[in-house]
């Protein structure tokens, strides 16, 4: 049974996050403190809300310098994953510089509203067994209006007026835009990996 750390940023979605885990078989700690992630096999950070009281938050509590320096395999959700790279527009905030990179905010324009919410299509860019079993191009369900860029990290890109990444991985770091534990049998295929992955 696989040990995971959630990490408590203050997101709604922690509660569904931590069902899906433990329907795959984890065995899920709600995270308050990074004192709390010195014995996890996997840490994850999910995240709802904006850039800059995500980063505060995490900082108050310990977490940025334990997440800098831990080699165990993270997967950050939504604005957990933005949280990974260097910056982002929201905010103009210094991130956690795990992936390089900066968000930025998606554009409107005919046709495209943001906050992008709801089903989308995503393409596989690369292979790899953390994305093992997911079709080339699966649907997953995204509420975002900041996204990061289409680098040679990203895995799996989506499209919502503009390219963006759907996916990431960078050394023992990995992240999804979407929200795996409200996408269906996809979320569940990469939850599911991730407990398994070894980078």
């Amino acid at each position: 049974m696989t040990r995971v750390a959630l990490i408590d940023a203050g997101g709604a979605n922690l509660g569904s996050v931590r069902d899906a885990l433990e329907r795959l078989g984890a065995q899920v700690t709600v995270i308050r403190d990074g004192d709390g992630l010195r014995d996890a096999e996997r840490v994850m950070l999910p995240g709802v809300g904006a850039a800059a009281p995500g980063m505060r938050l995490l900082r108050e509590r310990g977490f940025v310098e334990v997440l800098r320096a831990s080699p165990v395999p993270l997967l950050g959700v939504c604005l957990g994953m933005q949280l990974l790279f260097e910056s982002s527009e929201e905010g103009d905030v210094e991130c956690l510089g795990l992936i390089p990179g900066r968000v930025f905010k998606l554009k409107e324009a005919p046709g495209v509203r943001v906050p992008h919410m709801g089903w989308n299509t995503f393409e596989l860019v690369q292979g790899g067994s953390l994305v093992a079993g997911i079709d080339g191009s699966s649907t997953a369900y995204f509420v975002h209006s900041y996204a990061a860029p289409v680098t040679a990290d990203c895995i799996a890109g989506c499209e919502h007026g503009q390219s963006f990444a759907a996916i990431v991985q960078h050394g023992n770091v990995c992240g999804a835009q979407f929200h795996p534990e409200r996408s269906g049998v996809t979320g569940a295929c990469l939850l599911s990996n991730f407990l398994d992955w070894t980078p």
